[in-house]
């Protein structure tokens, strides 16, 4: 009887492990150990390769101000502008030519002052040439006129360089509105200022040559 029931036992054991484990051969009998499955060996991951010195000097040249490919200044937006910021360069040598020009016939009291004039037109042109470089990465080269300047007589000769001046200071404020670049707007209103100075200069200068 005892054997009777230990082997119905050990039937229902195996027919158990057939459910559960159909893999395993042979199948455990019953009180013997099961054997363990062994786990799968875990993957790890294969180490980032190292930056090499090159990779990490472009990585920090990228992150320097000024590498972006638009910038927020100078930019896209200031390159809409360069055909007016070239135009400006012209006429700012022009002008230095002209106050060299009537420096050289004006009395005395208005030479210094008018090399000053002279002066600062250039200095406007290489502002102006710097804003085209930071643009375009390229350097601008100007038309330079060699033709002799005539300014004729005196006191005329000073009306129409006050003019000048004075529409220079309104064609600056003007394109210094129409751009949306903000440093070029701002190069443009600073150089409006100047050129009304220019033109009140030359205002006294007509002041104190015209007869009483």
């Amino acid at each position: 009887m005892e054997e009777t029931l230990h082997s119905l036992a050990e039937d229902r054991y195996d027919r158990l492990w057939q459910r559960v484990a159909p893999a395993l051969e042979p199948y455990p009998t019953g009180g013997e150990p099961v054997p363990m499955a062994t786990p799968a060996p875990m993957v790890m991951p294969a180490p980032a390769a190292a930056s090499t010195p090159q990779a990490a000097a472009a990585a920090r040249e990228a992150r320097l101000p000024g590498a972006e490919t638009d910038p927020c200044c100078m930019g896209s937006a200031a390159a809409d502008s360069l055909e007016v910021v070239t135009g400006f360069i012209e006429e700012e040598l022009t002008d230095q030519r002209y106050f060299l020009a009537l420096a050289r016939q004006a009395p005395a009291w208005a030479r210094q002052p008018l090399r000053e004039l002279a002066a600062g037109a250039l200095a406007h042109a290489r502002r102006l040439m710097a804003a085209y470089y930071l643009t375009t990465g390229e350097s601008y080269c100007p038309a330079v006129s060699l033709e002799r300047i005539y300014v004729g007589r005196w006191c005329p000769a000073l009306r129409e360089r006050y003019h000048a001046e004075a529409c220079g200071g309104f064609n600056y404020a003007r394109a210094a509105e129409e751009t949306t670049d903000p440093c070029l707007s701002a190069l443009l209103r600073a150089l409006s200022g100047e050129e009304f100075r220019r033109a009140e200069t030359l205002a006294r200068m007509l002041e104190r040559s015209l007869p009483t």
